[in-house]
């Protein structure tokens, strides 16, 4: 395209200088050759009042030389015989014209101007007192002819290729203005299709390829944000596996000693191992949880009956006392039944992989106007620093921990409004909160957050 625009820009620019500057050169030259005969025909007019009133040799002769011509010895003058007896012609001058040239300049009586060796010649006809006519010839060179026309047309050539060489410049720079975010936005086009997900494009230049390069930009940022949500998607699934997993590798623990034990173990390890790696794969972005539809939910209590129920039996063997509390009569909140029971196993599961056997721990529901509260507590050795446990996708350096579950509890609240915080229980070991907003179209503010984070804990004191 920039080559293209300096072509046309080049060939416009050669007919327009072409157009204009081949025909003001012939002015000029015509103009030059008006200025010198101009000139020659007022010296030869100068000669008319000498003409007019003597014919004589020697006033004539004086009245040439006075005259820049006749001093450059370029001007003749021609006088017929009179006619009477013994009169000769009068020539004075060198005469460059053909003899037949002045007879027909003395019959017409009218100027004319003949071609002779090297220049031309002016014969300017003049009555005399005899009543004959006079011809006054003034030579004129043919470097006179031209004086001026040379560099004329020299300054003209300097302004033509100044005006060509300029208009291919600005040409030359438009064509870049246009093309190099065109190029940019085919080099980022490039990258993005071989995976350079970061890449993006300045959002500069005309009117149109700015346009493109908002609409790629946006593209760009859609496709990072599909990719994320996919491998998040990827993970979330990948993490409920801990959940059967966890059973597994408990009842493969009571399988006692033996070579079909041992394996049985080896083999729940190494699944773990591998889940724990198509987690961490998966886990390159943070996805956006859309709220939930209207006339979406469930019942948290029931929920919570269910998962406690399968829990139960595990803890039984593990020897966990077990507290539910808060799930005597339906709760309904905006959350999907596979996403809260996803939450819940996630964080259930880290109490049995984080906290020694015999730990007890407890669920409790708390219903409020606004929200509802999920606490899931714990009587284990807590977690010593939270903020990092709250990071996303991080796992703590902790052996067999990707990161995930408190993320997956976050998302379900924050797809409400809410959110999860960590703190400690009065069990004397870790309690995630998970704060639900009942309208996941309003946000739940800070204010609100406290005030009942510090009822439930006033009630929990209470009930202790």
């Amino acid at each position: 395209m920039r080559w293209a625009l300096v072509k046309v820009s080049l060939a416009v620019t050669v007919m327009v200088v072409l157009a204009f500057a081949v025909p003001l050169g012939i002015v000029i030259k015509e103009m030059a050759r008006d200025r010198a005969f101009s000139n020659a025909e007022r010296q030869a007019a100068a000669l008319g009042p000498t003409l007019s009133i003597t014919a004589d040799r020697d006033p004539l002769e004086r009245a040439v030389l006075s005259t820049q011509a006749g001093a450059a010895g370029r001007m003749a003058v021609h006088i017929p015989a009179s006619g009477e007896p013994g009169s000769q012609p009068v020539n004075i001058g060198t005469r460059r014209a053909a003899q037949k040239d002045l007879a027909t300049t003395q019959r017409l009586g009218r100027a004319s101007i003949t071609e002779v060796t090297d220049g031309s010649a002016l014969l300017q006809p003049t009555a005399i007192s005899t009543g004959q006519i006079a011809v006054v010839e003034v030579f004129v060179p043919d470097g006179e002819v031209s004086n001026g026309v040379d560099t004329a047309w020299l300054v003209l050539a300097g302004v033509g290729l100044a005006l060509v060489v300029g208009s291919v410049a600005v040409a030359d720079r438009l064509g870049i203005r246009m093309v190099q975010p065109a190029q940019r936005l085919a080099g980022a086009a490039h990258d993005l299709g071989e995976g350079k997900l970061g890449a993006r494009v300045p959002e500069e230049g005309p009117t149109e390829l700015r346009s493109a390069a908002i609409a790629f930009n946006s593209m760009a940022d859609q496709v990072v944000q599909l990719l994320a949500n996919e491998r998040e998607l990827a993970a979330d699934l990948s993490h409920r596996l801990r959940t059967p997993l966890t059973v597994l590798r408990l009842n493969a623990a009571s399988l006692g000693e033996g070579s079909v034990a041992e394996q049985t173990r080896s083999a729940v390890e190494q699944l773990e191992r591998e889940v724990d790696t198509i987690i961490r794969t998966a886990r390159e972005a943070k996805p956006q949880t859309a709220a939930t539809g209207p006339g979406a939910g469930c019942d948290v209590s029931e929920v919570v009956r269910e998962r406690m129920d399968f829990w139960s039996a595990l803890a039984e063997d593990e020897g966990r006392k077990v507290r539910v509390a808060g799930v005597g009569r339906p709760v309904r909140i905006p959350v999907a039944r596979p996403e809260l029971a996803a939450a819940l196993d996630a964080l259930l599961g880290n109490v049995f992989r984080h906290t020694p056997e015999g730990t007890a721990f407890s669920v409790d529901v708390h219903n409020g106007e606004d929200a509802v509260i999920v606490l899931v507590s714990d009587a284990g050795p807590g977690i010593t620093d939270p903020e990092a446990a709250m990071a996303r996708g991080n796992s703590g350096g902790r052996d067999g921990s990707t990161g995930l579950g408190l993320d997956i509890a976050r998302r379900v609240a924050e797809s409400t409004g809410g959110d999860v915080r960590i703190g400690s229980s009065v069990l004397g070991g870790t309690e995630v909160r998970i704060w639900i907003g009942l309208d996941p179209r309003e946000g739940v503010g800070p204010e609100r957050r406290r005030g009942h984070r510090g009822g439930v804990k006033r009630r929990k004191r209470a009930s202790a």
